[in-house]
C-alpha cells in the first residue's frame, strides 16, 4: 500500500491487453497510486496516435497519463547520451501536431517531477501511521525482552552472577509464601511439620546407628589403632549412610513444595 505503481505500456500495442494495467487494477482498483506511462509513441503506425490514451479517454486514471520517448536500440548502439535523448524527446512532443497541446506534461523529466512530488505527499501522509507502528512495535519488543529477562553472560563469572540472582529472586519469593505475602505458605509448613517428619520416622536409623554397626564402620574406615581424637573417616561413613537414607524423603518434600 505504500508503493507507487508505474503501469508502463507500449503505445503500439492494444491497451486492453496490457499486463501492467491489468495487474495495477487488481491491487489499486481506484487508481489512487497508479501512474500510467505510455512508451514507444514514436513507433506507432502512421495515421494513428495516442491522444485518447494520454488525455484519459481510453482508460482513465486518477493521475494523467504521461508519454515518454526513449532511446532506440540503434541510439544505444551509437552511444547517444541521455541529455541528447531527453532533448530529442522534448522536441518530439513539442513539434508533433497531435501532441503539441500536451507537451508540457509529457516526457521523462515531467514523469520524474510528478513522481517526486507525489512521493513527497505520500511520505507526509504515511509518517504518522509509521510513527505509531514503530512505537507499537518497540513497545511489544520491550515487553518481550522484559519477559525473556536480561542477557546471560558468556564468561563463568557472569554466569555465576546470573545464577545467584535467580537464587536470590527465588529465595525472596519463597519467603513471601512463608510470611503470608503470597498464598500457599500453610501448605509448605504442613510438608515440613508433618509429611517430612513422618517419613523420617519410618527410616530404620536404629539399625544404622546401632553400636555394632558404628563399631564396624569405624573399624573399616580407620583401622584398629587407638585414636587421640574422634575417628573422622568412620564418622563420615556414618553420616553419608544416613544421608543416603534421608535423600528419598527429602527429595519428595522438595518436589511437594
Amino acid at each position: 500500500p505504500n508503493c507507487i505503481i508505474l503501469a508502463v505500456s507500449p503505445a503500439n500495442q492494444d491497451l486492453a491487453t496490457s499486463d501492467a494495467i491489468k495487474i495495477s487494477r487488481e491491487v489499486d482498483p481506484k487508481g489512487e497510486r497508479t501512474f500510467g506511462v505510455l512508451t514507444k509513441i514514436d513507433l506507432m503506425d502512421k495515421g494513428t496516435d495516442a491522444v485518447d490514451i494520454l488525455e484519459g479517454r481510453a482508460y482513465r486514471l486518477q493521475f494523467p497519463w504521461i508519454g515518454v520517448v526513449n532511446r532506440s536500440q540503434q541510439d544505444i548502439n551509437k552511444s547517444v547520451d541521455m541529455i541528447a535523448a531527453r532533448r530529442r524527446e522534448r522536441d518530439y512532443f513539442a513539434n508533433t501536431p497531435e501532441y503539441k497541446h500536451l507537451a508540457h506534461r509529457m516526457g521523462s523529466e515531467h514523469l520524474a517531477k510528478s513522481l517526486s512530488k507525489h512521493l513527497e505527499s505520500v511520505i507526509k501522509s504515511r509518517i504518522p501511521g509509521l510513527q505509531s507502528l514503530i512505537t507499537k512495535t518497540v513497545a511489544e519488543l520491550e515487553t518481550e525482552l522484559t519477559r525473556l529477562g536480561k542477557p546471560i553472560a558468556n564468561d563463568a563469572g557472569g554466569k555465576l552472577y546470573t545464577i545467584m540472582e535467580i537464587c536470590r529472586m527465588f529465595d525472596g519469593i519463597y519467603k513471601e509464601h512463608l510470611d503470608g505475602v503470597r498464598p500457599g505458605g500453610e501448605k509448605i509448613y504442613h510438608v515440613f511439620d508433618n509429611q517430612f517428619p513422618v517419613a523420617i520416622k519410618r527410616l530404620q536409623f536404629d539399625k544404622q546407628l546401632s553400636m555394632e554397626n558404628v563399631r564396624k564402620l569405624i573399624t573399616e574406615a580407620d583401622g584398629y589403632q587407638p585414636h587421640l581424637i574422634a575417628p573422622e573417616q568412620g564418622y563420615r561413613r556414618l553420616i553419608e549412610s544416613c544421608l543416603v537414607s534421608i535423600r528419598g524423603p527429602a527429595e519428595a518434600a522438595v518436589d511437594t513444595v
